[in-house]
């Protein structure tokens, strides 16, 4: 039992906080109903801490001020829904004055802590995660006032917040409507549950909430005019910021901004999209900037699942649409843009995920966008894949039983074992490594290098998979693309089945521009 936090307990406090969030993000996103029944305020208060805990980690351990202040940074910048940005001012409060991590320092702290929440929102409602922080902090202080030891203080905290949770319906008549408790709220129990396990070395295990029967009916959807939820992180001077609480305030509701003297985190939820990002460019520089559509979110369709894996690949053609589709892919066309590829990471609406950008050009782009998904909560990983016959290597030896880095090093060995080749039509004349190309004749690159020319693209594509089989495979995969002229498919299974019996042939119809063959051999 601890008589005091420093930094190391602070580091345990946040690996706790984040699983017990992780247990209980289902049950928590099934209570939100206000102010709009969105279902992510238990996923939206998980990243958070994700985020935070991982901008801990990342740094050496220090003085235990140091370390409530890293988690607080990292809550702030990783910081999620309205909920997340609230839980993000509860910490930086507690940073501000925990001092020396004693009974009165904790008390404090929550107490700062539930006052800057409340000053962050534009028009608090009673009934929410801040009626669960008052209360909280409030039995803290009564706590630490009657020298009670660090033990006593937390889970009286504790305690009163459970009692506060259980009357936000007779505060506010939705919940009441929908028979269930504030959503905000009972995250933040979950999270002093963490704080109580770590300070006196005792698991508290949660009850969970039980959706009534008018939740379990789903409520019909709380309407609201504004159906755009924005947030971005602000680099501005105070006084700019000012301008900008009154600005989005006009604009829409739900508006809470947290941080500061220099970067802050904004949110709102807004019918004008474009208007409450001009409000941010007025006030400053926005930067990290998401739009999420709320009337999707009801209906369920773009949740994150952290828990959950997805795999965005990089291509061009309807039919390898369809084919990286099928395996349950988030598709994007070629030469992507960093946004773009980290909107179809979005799509993916799962934790982690793997992107296969099939061009050696486009790695740069994806790791740019897996660096930006960090920021959201999101692990990405880039597995090396220059081209689509790699991809569906990598995605054929995919296995969510497995730790996910595992995962990604058998899909990043499965793409490297797969030998690709193109074949294509020249469009100048060159001299090649083969020898001297003109425009119009057939050449077949093998990774990047051209390796075959000639004038007849049936005869060029026979020679070229009799190349890649001479230097050993078991199974070849053929994609024609567009242009592929009429029978080539059939010409070539029949030549490998005469010329190569014992090697295992694939065919589809890749629809990519182009490059009339591309070859994988495994």
């Amino acid at each position: 039992m601890l008589e005091v936090l420093d930094a190391a307990a602070v580091r345990r406090f946040a690996e706790r906080a984040v699983a017990a969030l992780g247990r209980h993000r289902e049950e928590i996103d099934q209570l939100n109903v206000y102010p709009v029944p969105d279902g992510d305020t238990g996923t939206n208060m998980h990243l958070t801490l994700v985020a935070a805990r991982d901008e801990l980690a990342a740094h050496p351990p220090g003085a235990l001020g140091d370390a409530v202040g890293q988690l607080a940074r990292g809550a702030l910048m990783g910081a999620r829904g309205n909920s997340g940005v609230i839980l993000a001012q509860i910490l930086r409060g507690l940073a501000d004055l925990i001092g020396d991590g004693s009974p009165g320092g904790v008390a404090a702290g929550l107490a700062e802590g539930a006052k800057a929440a409340r000053a962050a929102v534009a028009h608090p409602v009673e009934g929410t995660i801040l009626s669960v922080a008052d209360a909280a902090a409030l039995a803290a202080r009564d706590a630490a006032l009657a020298a009670r030891p660090l033990a006593e203080v937390v889970v009286a905290a504790l305690d009163q917040a459970v009692a506060a949770l259980a009357l936000t319906p007779e505060q506010l008549p939705v919940l009441a409507t929908a028979g269930v408790v504030d959503a905000g709220g009972r995250g933040l129990v979950v999270v002093l549950g963490a704080l109580c396990g770590e300070v006196t070395g005792e698991e508290f295990d949660l009850p969970e909430v039980t959706p009534g029967e008018e939740l379990a009916a789903t409520p019909a959807p709380v309407t609201s005019a504004y159906g755009y939820e924005v947030q971005y992180l602000l680099d501005a001077e105070e006084a700019a910021v000012e301008r900008l609480r009154t600005t989005l305030d006009g604009l829409g509701e739900s508006l809470v901004v947290v941080g500061g003297p220099a970067t802050w985190r904004v949110h709102v939820h807004v019918a004008d999209v474009g208007a409450a990002i001009e409000a941010g460019v007025h006030a400053g520089r926005p930067y990290q900037i998401g739009v999420t559509d709320l009337t999707q979110q009801v209906a369920g369709r773009t949740c994150l699942d952290p828990d959950a894996r997805g795999v965005v690949v990089v291509c061009a053609g309807d039919g390898l649409d369809e084919i990286f589709q099928a395996e349950g892919a988030v598709t994007v066309g070629a030469n992507p843009s960093t946004a773009e590829l980290l909107a179809a990471v979005r799509r993916a609406a799962a934790g982690r995920v793997v992107i296969l950008p099939n061009d050696s050009n486009t790695h740069a782009v994806a790791t740019a966008a897996a660096g930006e998904a960090y920021h959201e909560g999101i692990k990405v990983r880039v597995v090396p894949t220059r081209s689509s016959v790699q991809a569906m290597a990598a995605l054929a030896v995919r296995d969510a039983a497995r730790r996910f880095e595992d995962d990604v090093i058998a899909m990043a060995e499965a793409a490297g074992k797969c030998r690709y080749a193109e074949v294509t039509i020249a469009g100048r004349h060159a001299l090649t490594v083969a020898g001297e190309c003109r425009p119009g004749d057939a050449i077949a690159l093998v990774e990047g290098e051209v390796h075959l020319i000639g004038q007849d693209l049936r005869a060029l594509c026979r020679d070229l998979v009799d190349r890649l089989l001479g230097g050993g495979g078991e199974l070849v995969t053929l994609v024609l693309g567009a242009d592929a002229p009429d029978g080539l498919a059939g010409e070539l299974t029949a030549h490998l089945a005469a010329a190569w019996p014992f090697a295992d042939v694939q065919c589809f119809d890749g629809g990519q521009p182009h490059y009339p063959l591309i070859v994988g051999v495994e």
